[in-house]
C-alpha cells in the first residue's frame, strides 16, 4: 500500500479510478495491473493500456527498464500487488459484504443476490464470474468506498483456494448454492468437494452468517467447519424438510418458476423469470442473504421476480410467436453433472411448441477419472427429457450416442463447429432446443448460429 501511494506522489496527474488487468476493457484513469496468465503476459499490453486512458502501470520491478518515460510503478510481483490493492478497498469499506461459492448456479445466485440489494443501497458486484485468484482481489480492488453492498463470487479447482480469497473478502455473509460434483476430478470424491467449499467459512467476519443450501448428503462437513467457529452461525435453505428456510410450493409454467419460502411462521411466496427448481433454490438463497442484510421482504421479492436469468446460463429464448415459436433454452456457459440434470428436468417440462424437441450437448469438462461413469449417469434424465434429435459434442459425450439410439436420433461430432451446419439444416419453426456444456466446448457459437438463422426472420 505504502509503495503504491510514494510512487503515486511522484506523479501528480495520477488519479487513479479504477483497477483494471484488461487493456480493451479498462476506463480512462485506471491503474492497469501487468498480470501474467496462463497464456497472457499483461506487461506486453502496458503501452496499449496507457494509450487508451490508464494513468498507470504496475510491473515487474525487474521489467521497469523495457518502459522508459512512462508512469510505471514497479512491484515484485504484480498479482500480490492486486491482492493488496483488494484488501486495502475491503479494509477502508463500510459495506455488508456477501461471498458466494457453490459447485453449479454461482453466478446466477450472484446476479439475484445483486438484483435484490440494488434496491436497498449502491451495490458493488463481480462481474461475469471473475471468481479466481485474480479475479476476486480485481473486483475487490475496485470495490468503490461509497458501497452499501459488495457481492463476490468465490471459485475454485483445488483445496485451498476457496480459502485464501475467502480470506481477503472477509464477508458478513456467505452463501453456498450447491454441492455437487463439479471439479471432482482434482478430488478424491464428492466429499473432498463439499469440504473445499466448506472453506468459505473459515473467512467469514465474527457474527457472520453462512448459508448452505441443505439439499445433499454432505451436510455433516458443514457442521464440521462451523463447529470450528463458535462466532458464526449456519442456516440451510432448500427442499428438505429438515432446512431451517424450507421451500414448498414448486410450480413452472417453462417460462418462469414459483415457490414458498418457509421463514419460521412467515410464509413467503416468490417467483423468478425462468424455469427450474434450482432457480427456485437459488432465489430462495438470495431471499435468505437480503432477509439477513435487512431489506424488506415485499422489496426482496418484487426484485427477484423481475429477475431473468443471462445468456447462456438458462435464459429461454423465443423466436417467432403463436403455435410455431422456436424456443431456445440457452446453458452454453457451464455444464457439470448436477447442472446438466437439472437443466434436462427443465427441459423435460418445458411446454409443447408443436415442433420436434431438439437437445445439443457438449462436455463436461475437468471431472478427472470420473468423467466417463458420470457422463453415463445423464442417461436417465436424458430418457426423461423424451428428445427426438440429440446432438452430441465432444469425446465424452459421443461416447453415449449408443445407449440413445433407441430414445432419439442421434448426431455425433468432436467439435462445436462440426455439428453447426448440420443442426442449423435440421431446425425448423415450432422446435424446442436446449443447448448445454462446458464452456471450453464453444457451444454459445452454436446459440449464436441458432439465434442468427432465427432471430428476425419470417416464419414460413
Amino acid at each position: 500500500g505504502g509503495k503504491l501511494s510514494e510512487a503515486a506522489a511522484g506523479l501528480p496527474d495520477a488519479t487513479v479510478g479504477s483497477v483494471s488487468i484488461d487493456s480493451r476493457t479498462l476506463r480512462s484513469n485506471a491503474l492497469f495491473v501487468a498480470i501474467r496468465g496462463d497464456n497472457f503476459d499483461g506487461h506486453d499490453f502496458v503501452a496499449n493500456a496507457l494509450e487508451r486512458g490508464a494513468a498507470l502501470a504496475m510491473v515487474e520491478e525487474g521489467r521497469v527498464g523495457m518502459f522508459a518515460g512512462v508512469p510505471v510503478l514497479g512491484v515484485p510481483d504484480p498479482l500480490v500487488g492486486l491482492e493488496r490493492l483488494g484488501r486495502w478497498a475491503r479494509t477502508r469499506s463500510r459495506a455488508r459484504i456477501v461471498a458466494i461459492t457453490g459447485s453449479a448456479g454461482k453466478t446466477t445466485t450472484k446476479s439475484m443476490v445483486a438484483e435484490v440489494l440494488a434496491g436497498a443501497g449502491a451495490t458493488h458486484a463481480s462481474i461475469r464470474s471473475y471468481n479466481n485468484h485474480w479475479g476476486v482481489p480485481l473486483m475487490l480492488a475496485n470495490l468503490p468506498p461509497s458501497a452499501d453492498f459488495g457481492v463476490f463470487e468465490i471459485g475454485m479447482n483445488h483445496s485451498g483456494e476457496i480459502a485464501a480469497l475467502v480470506e481477503q473478502v472477509r464477508p458478513h455473509v456467505a452463501l453456498v448454492t450447491h454441492v455437487g460434483v463439479a471439479h471432482v476430478g482434482n478430488f478424491e470424491d464428492a466429499e473432498g468437494v463439499a469440504r473445499a467449499k466448506a472453506e468459505i467459512i473459515s473467512g467469514l467476519e465474527p457474527d457472520g452468517l453462512v448459508l448452505v443450501n441443505g439439499d445433499h448428503s454432505f451436510m455433516h462437513v458443514f457442521d464440521e467447519e462451523a463447529g470450528k467457529r463458535p462466532d458464526v452461525r449456519m442456516q440451510t435453505f432448500g427442499f428438505a424438510p429438515d432446512c431451517n428456510v424450507r421451500i414448498s410450493d414448486y410450480h413452472s409454467d417453462g417460462r418462469r418458476a414459483q415457490a414458498r419460502a418457509h421463514f419460521g411462521r412467515v410464509l413467503v411466496d416468490f417467483s423468478v423469470g425462468m424455469p427450474g427448481r434450482h432457480m427456485i433454490s437459488n432465489g430462495a438463497g438470495a431471499l435468505c442473504v437480503s432477509h439477513q442484510l435487512g431489506v424488506p421482504m415485499p422489496d426482496a421479492v418484487a426484485a427477484l421476480g423481475s429477475f431473468e436469468a443471462e445468456e447462456g446460463r438458462g435464459s429461454v429464448q423465443r423466436f417467432g410467436e403463436g403455435e410455431r415459436e422456436l424456443v431456445l433454452l440457452d446453458e452454453s456457459y457451464n455444464a457439470n453433472p448436477a447442472s446438466m440434470e437439472a437443466a434436462l428436468e427443465v427441459f423435460a417440462r418445458i411446454g409443447d411448441a408443436g415442433g420436434r424437441r431438439v437437445l445439443v450437448l457438449g462436455d463436461m469438462l475437468e471431472l478427472g477419472e470420473q468423467s466417463a461413469v458420470l457422463h453415463k449417469g445423464l442417461l436417465p434424465a436424458l430418457r426423461e427429457a423424451e428428445p427426438d434429435l440429440v446432438f452430441l459434442v465432444g469425446r465424452r459425450m459421443c461416447a453415449l450416442a449408443p445407449h440413445l439410439g433407441a430414445l432419439a436420433r442421434v448426431e455425433t461430432s468432436l467439435t462445436a463447429d462440426g455439428i453447426l451446419p448440420r443442426l442449423l439444416k435440421e431446425l425448423d419453426w415450432g422446435d424446442q432446443i436446449m443447448v448445454k456444456g462446458s464452456n471450453g466446448v464453444g457451444l454459445s457459437r452454436i446459440v449464436s448460429g441458432i439465434r442468427g438463422r432465427f432471430a428476425g426472420a419470417q416464419k414460413p
